[in-house]
């Protein structure tokens, strides 16, 4: 009870500081593009030659065989044998999936009953879940390996993410679909208190191509001892094919005989592995069938014309120069959800085909800026912004976007990014003390793509916006140059506008400002989730349960953020949908949005990195000795300006480098060293940078360039890093 009421009060705090179906059936969601294509090669030599031959099965010592049964006995009916830690070790895992001929992997997820229980008691409920058809393209795979001396064992790092696919990593991820090594890092997870339950992490370095199947594999590991660490007696029985009499040993040999002549292929020999297991990944229709649909059927309801929408409010005063007006409004867009839409509200599905459902209509609101420059000769370039964590539409009326907004002569618009705006933070926190709340967290977020998506028609279309008397010139004219919309995000708003940009049929440009993917990944190493972890810890205590939990979670959140989209981003789209352009821009030693994500999306991407991308002598990591080259493994240069196409851009002002491993900056010994006291207010290098990119005169100059018809990215740091000064020395 003392918990609970603790629990309670603290998701009170946290609300007060952060502030039918009566429609047609939706036509089938356009899926495809050349995902095959969606991981960059590995310029690795081949494998040596390793036997695939199965070994003859012999029987187990009774000394062993005992071991065995005592080890299975432990581990409940419909869990994975390989862990008794907990019945989803290692995860993610095939054995947790059964066959459906009807997805696009021939699987769908069984996650069993009983798991993650919270601190009243409350299990997950694996509804939700099981209605995919894979495991998260951005997952984290999570194993616990008792013992394991991680100063001994050949783990690689995020400073040197090229070692993972040499034969000397003690880690393996293969595509089994491909042959291909994937590219990662590993880690022991830093917010565990002891090495009983410290889990070891891998994470892959780029998005694990949709419905391929992959095996992870570990090798080589050595103990505390300082001697090679034993396999699992489990996974000694599969790996040997021992002849053991029991049927969950043998389903699992049958499994895995089909697997292990493919590692050997990938240079992976059966012999001697710890630990070996696979999972498959969910398709395209899995991930972005839903939203897909919701675009097709929502925008096939507005046909040609503007959604309908009303002018609310004008606002002409405390306006940054060069900015005529405020304007402030709604308008109507389809709904999917349950109820009003509101916080806590679940998508309705069609009971003839599994698609969202439209139940009538919401209303959302609208910010704008509007420059003088457009109010006095039109032709503004209208740009829809992203806005920040659990923020708001009145963003776009922030200080920096208005002086942005008038130096390019744009008109900025935003609306609120429902499911992670100011009015979800109550049902955030909540979903974090029972986190059978969240599924209401990513359908609200593939509602608020879709209303994005129809405030990107209102700049567009002739009747919606420069319709109105507010956006009009002097002359009487509309403001906008109607060609087409942009998209800019910040933070939250890049996270998702990766995803609402890669389903836009409203604009095929978009800059992504200090953003990334997979908050699995990007949690623990934010400021921002500081406030919110007591939440997680206080109702799911157990570290291992924790770090599950993201893997969970990550697995729904995909449909509402880049991780979801990103094979789909740029060249290879959705059909029915154009390509797009990115430009990315990250600001290096980011205390809110680790930049390593950024990275991922460039690796899987295969854009180019601005080089010189940091100032020589520069540590790309704490603690770490690789190079620069090593640490943005497999990102080309940008080899021509102008360059026609997408980018990504680090920001260098001094800040410390990013540590290694599942912390935030300021839990690193370097922060902790230099940025005590006063310090941490006024030393370049502990300010956090999140703020610093978007206020250059450079990055504002770069996005003129960027938002026009043919417009293309310019040398703007003119073959030198990109230096910026900080938040601080800025009035907007």
């Amino acid at each position: 009870m003392t918990v609970r009421l603790r629990l309670s009060a603290l998701l009170t705090a946290l609300v007060v500081v952060a502030v039918g179906c009566q429609h047609a059936e939706a036509p089938a969601p356009a899926i495809s593009g050349d995902i095959d294509k969606g991981n960059p090669t590995t310029t690795e030599p081949a494998a040596v030659q390793i036997s695939t031959d199965t070994p003859t099965p012999e029987p187990l010592s009774p000394e062993r065989q005992a071991r065995l049964n005592a080890a299975l006995a432990a581990i409940p009916a419909g869990c994975e044998i390989l862990s008794d830690k907990s019945c989803l070790l290692p995860f993610p895992s095939d054995v947790h999936t059964v066959v459906d001929d009807s997805t696009g992997t021939h699987k769908r997820i069984n996650l069993p009953s009983g798991q993650l229980v919270n601190v009243d008691g409350v299990p997950l409920d694996p509804t939700a879940w099981n209605l995919n058809d894979g495991w998260s393209p951005s997952t984290p795979i999570l194993a616990f390996v008792p013992g394991l001396d991680p100063s001994k064992t050949a783990l690689p790092s995020e400073g040197d993410i090229g070692f993972s696919v040499t034969e000397e990593s003690a880690t393996v991820i293969v595509d089994l679909t491909t042959g291909q090594l994937v590219p990662h890092w590993a880690e022991m997870d830093s917010r565990a208190t002891s090495d009983a339950e410290r889990l070891l992490i891998l994470r892959p370095a780029t998005s694990l191509i949709e419905t391929h199947q992959f095996a992870v594999a570990f090798r080589h590991l050595i103990g505390t001892n300082g001697a090679p660490l034993p396999a699992p007696i489990t996974f000694q029985a599969i790996r040997d094919n021992n002849a053991t009499g029991n049927a969950r040993v043998e389903a699992r040999q049958r499994d895995f005989n089909l697997v292990f002549p493919k590692l050997a292929t990938a240079g992976v020999a059966r012999e001697g592995l710890y630990l070996a297991w696979t999972f498959t990944v969910a398709s395209p229709q899995s991930l972005a069938g839903r939203v897909l649909s919701m675009r097709d059927d929502a925008f096939g309801k507005v046909s040609g014309t503007a959604p309908v929408f009303t002018v609310t409010e004008t606002q002409t005063d405390d306006l940054q120069p060069g900015i005529a007006k405020v304007v402030r409004g709604t308008f109507e867009v389809p709904l999917y959800l349950t109820g009003d839409g509101g916080p806590g509200s679940r998508m309705t599905f069609s009971p003839l085909n599994g698609q969202p459902i439209s139940t009538g209509t919401t209303t959302a609101n609208f910010t704008c800026s509007l420059p003088v420059k457009g109010i006095k000769e039109g032709n503004s370039v209208p740009v829809v912004y992203g806005h920040g964590l659990l923020g708001s539409a009145d963003e776009a009326a922030s200080s920096q976007v208005q002086h942005t907004a008038a130096a390019n002569n744009s008109v900025y618009c935003a609306t609120d990014i429902v499911g992670m705006a100011e009015g979800d933070t109550a049902n955030a926190a909540a979903a974090l003390a029972d986190i059978n709340l969240f599924p209401s967290i990513p359908d609200r977020l593939q509602q608020a793509m879709l209303n994005t998506l129809f405030l990107g028609r209102l700049l567009t279309n002739v009747d919606g916006l420069g319709s109105a008397q507010q956006f009009q010139t002097t002359g009487g004219a509309n403001m906008l140059n109607n060609a087409q919309a942009y998209y800019d995000g910040n933070s939250q708003g890049a996270i998702f506008g990766g995803a609402v940009t890669a389903v836009s049929n409203q604009w095929t440009k978009a800059v992504l400002g200090v953003g990334g993917m997979n908050y699995s990944t990007l949690l623990d190493r934010s400021v921002d989730f500081n406030r919110f972890l007591p939440v997680l810890t206080g109702a799911y205590p157990d570290p291992i349960d924790q770090q599950l939990i993201f893997g969970v979670l990550q697995m729904l959140w995909d449909r509402g953020e880049t991780s979801g989209y990103v094979q789909h981003l740029t060249d290879r789209a959705y059909d029915r949908t154009p390509k797009h352009q990115v430009l990315m821009t990250v600001a290096f030693g980011d205390h809110q949005v680790a930049t390593i994500t950024a990275d991922n999306i460039a690796r899987t991407l295969k854009l180019p990195i601005y080089e010189p991308t940091l100032p020589k002598k520069t540590e790309p990591m704490q603690g770490v000795t690789t190079s620069q080259n090593d640490f943005f493994y497999n990102l080309g240069p940008i080899r021509k300006f102008p360059l026609d196409g997408s980018a990504l851009y680090y920001w260098y002002q001094g800040t410390l480098a990013p540590p290694l491993g599942n912390i935030t900056p300021e839990m690193s010994a370097a922060y902790q060293a230099q940025c005590q006291g006063a310090a941490a207010e006024t030393e370049r290098q502990c300010e956090d940078p999140h703020e610093m990119p978007r206020r250059q005169p450079q990055v504002i100059a770069q996005k003129k360039a960027f938002f026009q018809d043919e417009g293309v990215i310019t040398n703007v740091c003119k073959d030198k890093p990109c230096l910026g000064k900080p938040r601080s020395e800025f009035d907007y």
